[in-house]
């Protein structure tokens, strides 16, 4: 019988460190772990690179931004309705401020009183003509009049607004802070169911 071939018979070896082998230990070729992915191609990968990341990230920041700005508008007007400081506008939120408006609130302005009945008249002046065109002289001068009054009753109360906030705040904190007096003065000729923020007390009641 012939030999076997040295390939069989002798335990193959492995170098080691330091030069030598450890017999009976095959080596074998180290692979590599997979992507798990595969291989972008030549064209993908200049796509990629040619894609604006730049403009998408700023266009996605707009976005954001603008989502947020329209979530802080809604809880500001919902704040306005309820009253709710915390998410006012800054213009309205203060300790000062709400004092003011609960001064104004509580007392019935002439101004508010005045404007529905201004507007009434004007449409008066609009439809009358149209109506009965003889009375029309007359009723322009009676509506100048109740016109003309009204605006010059608003002005006088509106003095006496401003006297009576002056003295409120001064009771209250000490001093009169600037813009607080036109602030109030400006709620006052506004008609109160439209007046933001809404109204917290009722006529008459005593300002806290």
């Amino acid at each position: 019988m012939s030999p076997r071939k040295s390939s069989e018979s002798e335990p193959s070896t492995t170098p080691r460190r330091g030069g030598e082998e450890v017999p009976g230990v095959t080596s074998s070729p180290s692979h590599s772990e997979g992507k798990g992915r595969p291989t972008r191609t030549r064209k993908e990968a200049e796509a990629a690179r040619r894609r604006p990341i730049v403009v998408t990230d700023r266009k996605e920041a707009r976005r954001r931004d603008r989502a947020h700005a329209a979530q802080e508008r809604q809880q500001a007007q919902q704040a306005m309705m309820t009253g709710d400081e915390a998410h006012m506008p800054a213009q309205h939120k203060g300790s000062e401020r709400r004092f003011v408006r609960d001064v104004v609130d509580t007392r019935r302005n002439v101004a508010e009183l005045f404007f529905p009945v201004a507007l009434i008249l004007m449409l008066a002046a609009l439809l009358l003509p149209l109506i009965m065109p003889q009375l029309y002289t007359s009723m322009s001068v009676i509506m100048l009049v109740v016109l003309w009054g009204g605006i010059l009753l608003c002005v006088i109360d509106s003095l006496v607004l401003r006297r009576r906030i002056r003295s409120r705040l001064t009771e209250r904190f000490g001093e009169v802070r600037q813009g607080l007096v036109g602030y109030g003065i400006m709620r006052s000729l506004q008609i109160r169911r439209w007046r933001l923020p809404r109204a917290q007390v009722r006529h008459g009641d005593e300002v806290r």
